[in-house]
């Protein structure tokens, strides 16, 4: 599958509001036949691509409104020597960059590059490093970069402006890569190379037709200009109305009932709008695990943060993502909610290869490092360490149907050298109720259902 390339222009009009796009002028340094290498051809090549696509450069750079929101916007044109990368190419990427810290603008890029200029040799490829330290300034200054991956994304642009963005979505079957399609070996899986593949290998958040790009650019920055609260938000109502449980064991069976609700469930009420973020970025994914940015259905209507557990034993793909997502918002300085349901920690021999232990610590310290409010509610089991690295210290609420233990009970009694029918007994001994754990005070309260009108 290909994708249909724009210009750049073009795709900068898909996406901003009519008429709103300013573009940035750039002073060029002192020219220099055929360039830095005097590699022959090179200023007949640039006349070309220019006269081919109106351009001088790779990439234009300004500002726009995307559904009524400004933004710094980078739009790459292919045509113009494959997009590539050159030295005045970075001078316009470092011009956006510095336009987007001295406005406080989030910043676009539309990227569409076959990576580094071989007619500038090594001046073209330490670019790169220029690209990487803006964004690194950017990063330090609190504020978002979004990426759009447009066809095709490889080398350079991909492992910086793309890969290195905070949300990186992409347009369906375009090719993205490190390794371009004339330089990758003759056995490679193609499909590693497509838009589709980076998202299964937990690299690109979301691939988004072209006739939704602008919807989805637009609820990214509507989210990431939403009102801030420096406070911790509160929990969401529980989803079930349901009495304490009697006993340590009901406690649990309640929890672990089919029909209890489940993440989605409490996302849904608790959002009006919400936008995903998947994937570790180190090639894992955990469809256990939801996370993203959303905007508060009531309230003042502000931005948090999401990381929730959906009932299934949680990869170490999902602990990376999780800590990843705390880790923006607090760069970003968006408050994290947390739901906690897992019956624990993924242990088999898969997970221990992919570094179980390690990804638990990440997340243990990416909520304990959060210098933003974070704010847990556990709506169903709560098994052992693999569910306490998602929970905030001082600030995790319970729902009437869940349970938290040091370890199933179950387990607990094989441990313990007690038969299988002692498992409820050894239940009820280590408190694990609701109301076990607010008195216990490893829970701050049991929240109560919303209130029907």
């Amino acid at each position: 599958m290909t994708t249909t390339r724009l210009s750049a222009r073009a795709a900068i009009a898909s996406l901003a509001d009519p008429g709103s796009f300013a573009e940035l002028r750039v002073p060029e340094g002192e020219s220099v036949p055929d360039g830095p290498l005097a590699w022959a051809g090179y200023d007949g090549a640039r006349a070309r691509a220019t006269a081919a696509t109106g351009e001088t450069e790779s990439v234009v750079v300004g500002a726009a409104r995307v559904g009524g929101y400004e933004a710094a916007v980078v739009s790459f044109e292919f045509g113009f020597l494959g997009g590539s990368l050159g030295l005045r190419t970075g001078d316009r990427l470092e011009a956006a960059y510095r336009y987007a810290r001295e406005h406080r603008l989030p910043l676009v890029s539309l990227i569409a590059t076959g990576g580094s200029r071989m007619q500038e040799g090594m001046l073209a490829l330490t670019q790169l490093q220029r690209v990487a330290a803006q964004s690194a300034l950017t990063r330090a200054a609190g504020l978002p970069q979004i990426a759009v991956l447009r066809d095709p994304t490889t080398g350079g642009g991909w492992a910086t402006l793309g890969a290195g963005a905070d949300v990186v979505l992409a347009l369906p079957g375009a090719q993205v890569g490190f390794a371009g399609s004339r330089v990758r070996p003759p056995e490679a899986d193609p499909a590693a190379y497509t838009a589709e593949g980076q998202h299964a290998a937990g690299h690109v958040d979301a691939v988004v037709p072209a006739p939704e790009l602008a919807r989805a650019v637009t609820d990214w920055l509507r989210l990431l200009a939403a009102p801030r609260s420096t406070e911790p938000v509160p929990p969401p109502a529980a989803q079930a109305d349901a009495a304490a449980p009697a006993t340590g064991w009901d406690a649990v069976r309640r929890a672990r009932h089919p029909d209890r609700p489940r993440a989605g469930a409490y996302l849904d009420a608790y959002f009006g709008l919400r936008m995903p973020l998947w994937g570790d970025r180190a090639g894992g994914t955990d469809p256990g695990m939801l996370c993203g940015f959303g905007l508060r259905a009531d309230g003042d209507g502000s931005v948090v943060a999401y990381v929730a557990q959906c009932g299934t034993a949680t990869l170490p793909a999902g602990y990376r993502t999780a800590a990843r997502v705390i880790r923006l918002a607090d760069r970003l300085g968006i408050p994290v909610l947390t739901l906690v349901d897992t019956p624990g920690a993924a242990n088999d021999a898969a997970a221990e290869r992919a570094g179980a232990g390690a990804a638990i610590a990440d997340a243990f310290a990416a909520v304990a490092a959060a210098g933003v409010p974070v704010t847990t509610l556990l709506i169903g089991e709560g098994g052992s360490g693999g569910a306490l690295a998602l929970a905030a210290p001082g600030n995790t609420w319970v729902t009437p149907d869940s349970y938290f233990s040091v370890i199933a009970p179950e387990l607990a009694a094989a441990i313990l050298k007690r038969p299988a029918s002692q498992a409820p007994a050894t239940a009820e001994q280590l408190r694990i109720r609701p109301h076990d754990l607010v008195s216990l005070g490893v829970a701050r309260g049991v929240v109560a259902p919303r209130a029907r009108p």
